[in-house]
């Protein structure tokens, strides 16, 4: 069965995350992704822990997944010409260098195009191809910060919360490109040309953010801490248990509210609930603090089980990897690795009603398809 992305080839130039878990999705999809990476230079995913039995790191083995490995040391211009010759079979590029080293190597856009009119570059930065920021070193965290988004995630007394997923890097970087990607082909196709796509992962966070900025544009407003119903202002939060553990409550519409207040058996909670005021939500949001804590988790959980009220149990990893409704969407599923094994990995998160995802092979060590390629390449 032929899976929705088989008529693309990709050049990967990308490392770290969010190039390569962009890249990765494309792959699921049925692109033909080619990796190229430098034979001798230690990679930072490659040797994290944990290692699997191949000896490489679990999150190398997921970002890169179903991607062929070719090393090539760009410094030689051997090298930068098997990549210009790729270029007439592959027309998609992902690279992920800050702005100027592909153009120093001899690989940029401009370049590329010559050869190839309908390639389409797609370049992932921190701050983009331009601006006073372009040349600057980043990580998911920055641009967050940059972008306005960890001044309003966090509390009053202790500050911005560290975040525990990297929502630039892969919220906006990874399907920053693949959206920016699949227009590119879209626009090929009705209008037979190639281009660049420039993907800056501070401006995805400042879109991340458009709700607040939309309250600056129209109302003057800043947002802070704990000021608005979604970021601790009200009784949309997060609440312990007797146990330690918690339990999340978005029950903001009166339907799902009126089921809280039914559960913590305060009925007469719900109209002080429905009361916006800042004053009168920390009240409520007391309450649920003092309720809550008077049972354990599991306790709650089935007391929730029962009612649609939009409060759910703050789970581990290892508890949605069991979770029946994790289990039922296949969320995870075995990769078979080069050496036999089977790696549990996290799947595609997009679901297609006329194709499946094609899980391969987990990420190769470095160069592992070269030969394969060169092979190719003799044969053009």
């Amino acid at each position: 069965m032929a899976r929705p992305l088989s008529s693309l080839k990709v050049l990967d130039f990308t490392t770290l995350l969010p190039g390569p878990f962009a890249t990765m999705m494309l792959a699921d999809m049925g692109a033909d992704v080619l990796r190229i990476e430098a034979p001798h230079l230690p990679d930072t995913v490659r040797s994290m822990q944990p290692r699997d039995s191949q000896g490489l790191s679990s999150w190398h083995g997921l970002i890169n997944r179903n991607k062929r490995s070719a090393a090539f040391d760009l410094k030689k211009p051997e090298s930068i010409e098997m990549i210009k010759k790729l270029i007439l079979r592959y027309d998609i590029v992902v690279e992920q260098f800050r702005p100027g080293v592909m153009a120093r190597l001899g690989l940029d856009y401009e370049t590329l195009k010559a050869i190839n009119p309908r390639l389409i570059y797609c370049s992932i930065t921190g701050y983009g191809q331009t601006g006073p920021l372009r040349d600057r070193a980043g990580h998911d965290i920055n641009y967050l910060a940059l972008a306005g988004v960890l001044s309003h995630t966090g509390r009053r007394d202790s500050g911005p919360a560290g975040l525990g997923v990297q929502i630039a890097d892969v919220g906006g970087g990874s399907f920053g490109a693949i959206t920016g990607i699949l227009a590119a082909v879209i626009q090929r196709q009705v209008e037979g040309i190639g281009q660049q796509v420039d993907i800056s992962m501070f401006d995805l966070a400042v879109g991340w953010n458009s709700l607040a900025m939309s309250e600056y544009f129209v109302g003057a407003r800043v947002r802070g801490f704990e000021d608005m119903s979604l970021n601790g202002g009200s009784y949309y939060d997060v609440y312990q248990t007797a146990d330690g553990r918690y339990l999340s409550v978005g029950s903001l519409e009166p339907k799902f509210w009126q089921q809280v207040c039914v559960a913590i058996a305060r009925p007469d909670l719900y109209e002080l609930g429905r009361n916006w005021q800042p004053e009168v939500q920390q009240q409520v949001r007391a309450v649920l603090h003092a309720a809550f804590v008077q049972r354990s988790l599991a306790e709650w959980v089935a007391i929730f089980a029962g009612l649609d009220a939009c409060v759910e149990p703050v789970l581990n990893a290892d508890e949605v990897v069991n979770h029946p409704h994790t289990q039922a969407r296949d969320l995870v599923v075995g990769v078979p690795m080069l050496n036999g094994d089977t790696q549990h990995q996290i799947a595609l998160p997009l679901k297609f009603s006329a194709s499946e995802a094609n899980y391969m092979w987990s990420g190769p060590p470095i160069g592992h398809h070269t030969h394969e390629v060169l092979c190719e390449l003799s044969m053009m």
